[in-house]
């Protein structure tokens, strides 16, 4: 039997008005519906945005509930208010500039249904620029929990657009907490050290928007200090050892100030594939 799930989703005033509304779209188009769409506004809007949001209300009702933050508090936060008003066990996250493949949702129902002692379920993203035709890489992660694991010491696990997850497991882990642009990392390290399972569906179950912006907003002395302290987190908890931590934050600081096009290259050509 499969069950019912959240959609929580967060959207903030420098978002396209039309991203927004293929976002909702494609969960309105999802084979297994959802019967609570939460809608995180971060801040406040633009007419545009707001326009786009009233039209869904119309269109979807009492599913669709918008919860309006004074003021912009960035991802982890509006995320955190936006979990304790889902009402659902199952919480599926979804950015507000992608679009989920159809069967997005059923496909991680199932895994939930089939595998009850899985709390994370991912999968692998296509990344676009300008049409979800043309897809410019695909993130793959691993599959199994062992291999979660294994990954999680080098690199983020979990493709966290498209993540379905336990609220209850996320909460007992803490929840997001503050971490610049490492919220959800953080979160799954966590949840992955006090025994929570993880699994990755081998098969796309979303195209995420990409391009330059994305590979700029991982530059920078703030970005390659935000990573060597998650890396010193997991040194510190005994989940990597001192060499580990070593590489990581050479790689990482590398990589985060390296020029643009090139960080741009290893990442489509060396960190996807």
């Amino acid at each position: 039997m499969m069950q019912n799930y959240s959609v929580l989703m967060s959207v903030y005033q420098k978002e396209k008005p039309e991203y927004l509304r293929q976002a909702i779209k494609s969960i309105q188009s999802q084979t297994v519906p959802t019967n609570d769409f939460v809608l995180v506004c971060d801040g406040p809007l633009n007419p545009e945005l707001d326009a786009v949001i009233a039209a869904k209300q119309q269109e979807m009702g009492s599913v669709l509930n918008v919860v309006r933050l004074a003021k912009n508090s960035g991802l982890g936060s509006a995320l955190n208010e936006g979990i304790q008003h889902c009402k659902n066990e199952l919480v599926a996250r979804m950015d507000s500039d992608d679009i989920a493949y159809p069967d997005r949702c059923e496909k991680q129902l199932a895994v939930f249904s089939a595998h009850t002692e899985i709390s994370i379920c991912s999968g692998i993203v296509e990344e676009f620029t300008t049409s979800p035709e043309i897809i410019d890489a695909r993130r793959v992660p691993p599959e199994t929990s062992v291999e979660i694991v294994e990954f999680a010491k080098k690199r983020c696990p979990f493709n966290h657009p498209c993540v379905m997850y336990k609220k209850s497991a996320v909460e007992a882990a803490g929840s997001y907490q503050d971490f610049y642009l490492l919220e959800d990392y953080y979160l799954w390290l966590r949840m992955l050290m006090a025994g929570y399972q993880g699994y990755n569906i081998q098969e796309p179950l979303l195209h995420m928007r990409a391009g330059s912006d994305m590979y700029r907003r991982r530059a920078g002395w703030k970005y390659a200090k935000t990573q060597a302290k998650l890396f010193k987190f997991m040194k510190d908890s005994g989940f990597i050892g001192s060499g580990q931590y070593i590489k990581s934050c050479v790689i990482r600081i590398g990589s985060a100030l390296a020029p643009n096009w090139l960080r741009k290259f290893v990442f489509g050509k060396v960190l996807r594939k």
